[in-house]
Formats: C-alpha cells, structure tokens, sequence
C-alpha cells in the first residue's frame, strides 16, 4: 500500500469517528441548551428565603460542642427548621447540635428529614415515599446515607437530604434525568459522568488532530508544492491591490 493510500484511508476512518461524535455532541448541545437549568436543577420548586436573624439568647458553649467531635474543624451557628443550632464539620464528616443545649440532634429521623423536605418543597405534589438509601442510585454521587424524600408531581421531583446536616444536598426529576444522558453524551464519561479528561474524549481529539492532518497531506500531495506556492501569492497578491487601492 503506498503512502498516499495509507493517508487516504486514515483520513476516512478519522473522519468517520470524529463524524459520529460531533453528531453526538451536535444533538446532546441542543437538547441541553433546550432547558433552563433552575427547571435541570429543581430550584422552581424550592423555597426560597432570607436566613432569620440570630436572637441574643444564652448559646450553648461551642468548645462544649466541639469536644464532642473528633477531628473538628469549623463550627457554624445557623437556624434548623426553626431553631438555632450548631453545624459542626470535621475531619470525617458533619454533625449538628443543638446550640442552646449543646446536645446532638444528627444524624436526623424521619420525621425530620420529612419536616425538611415540606419546608424545601413549594410545588403541587405530596410526598409519596421516604427512605433512608445506603447504596449510591445513578442520579445522586455524594456521600452515604441519605435521605430521599419522593413526590408526586408530574415531574417526579426527588429531595436527597443529608442526614448529618439536615440539608438538602441535591434535587433531581425527570427534566434532570434525561438532561443528565445527554451530558454523558457531550462529555463522553459513560460511567459517573464528571470526567472531562476521560481516555474516550481524548481519543476524539486525536481523531480531530489526524484527520485534519491527513487532510492537509493530501491537499499538498494533490497539488503540489508549486501550485500551492503560487496560490499563496497569488492571495497575498490580491491582498495587496486591496489594501493600495
């Protein structure tokens, strides 16, 4: 096979590959590009307000707080679901604590984890399941345990609360699941889908690389060096009764 053909056929199959991916990313940018990100998110249905002001009232000590926590590294006094408490962050995780007590209230129950989830929620539906999941599902990548409250709106909208914090750590429906495929999609990570230094999109811009490369080979080969160089000044020299004009 000579050098030519070698090029010619490189070229091809370059050009195939990087075809299918860029359709791939063509139709997943669309599709993306389609929906607004607080619909993606679920933050159309989340309330919204401003944090109350803290009362003047005798507080727990927070060294009291903080000998209860091994590895502490921050102490945060906010309010939860009403009430002042302490968020305590350490080394292997968080915890709260009631900040006129002192006394640990996490990692949450049920029922509270069900009071969290109808204060965040402002949409149409109910809560229809509640559970505590220890193993990841697709849609949710932080940490283990969690709650998740499911409601039945018509875009099944699903709370996962932390048990630790109280929080609502991530919100997901059907607009975000199929958002989500398509994001696979652009990125190509078909495995957790945060890698935009995966081995496959590497492959895609060597695929680019080649195939313009071939491409360029080919040009010169066909034309030769001599023709090329008489297109350039031929260009240039257009260029230049443009500009004296």
């Amino acid at each position: 096979m000579t050098f030519g053909a070698v090029v010619q056929r490189l070229h091809l199959w370059a050009g195939v590959l990087l075809g299918i991916q860029v359709t791939l990313w063509m139709l997943s940018g669309v599709v993306m590009s389609w929906f607004h990100l607080d619909l993606v998110r679920g933050e159309r249905s989340m309330f919204q307000a401003p944090p109350p002001e803290l009362e003047a009232i005798n507080y727990a000590s927070p060294g009291g707080v903080i000998a209860q926590m091994d590895g502490a590294q921050a102490v945060e006094l906010r309010y939860f679901l009403g009430r002042p408490v302490y968020e305590v962050k350490a080394v292997d995780g968080y915890a709260l604590f009631d900040a006129r007590t002192g006394t640990k209230i996490s990692p949450i129950d049920e029922e509270t984890a069900r009071a969290v989830a109808k204060q965040d929620y402002i949409g149409d539906g109910e809560i229809v399941a509640l559970s505590l999941m220890t193993q990841t599902p697709q849609e949710y990548r932080r940490d283990l345990p969690v709650w998740r409250a499911d409601f039945d709106d018509r875009l099944n909208t699903r709370l996962y609360i932390s048990p630790n914090t109280g929080q609502v750590v991530s919100r997901r429906n059907d607009v975000w699941r199929l958002y989500d495929f398509f994001w696979m999609l652009h990125i190509m990570d078909y495995g957790e889908r945060v890698d935009f230094n995966n081995p496959l999109v590497k492959a895609a811009s060597a695929a680019g690389f080649l195939f313009a490369l071939t491409g360029l080979i080919m040009v010169i080969m066909k034309k030769g060096r001599r023709q090329i160089k008489q297109d350039l000044a031929f260009v240039f020299r257009r260029g230049g009764r443009k500009k004296g004009a």
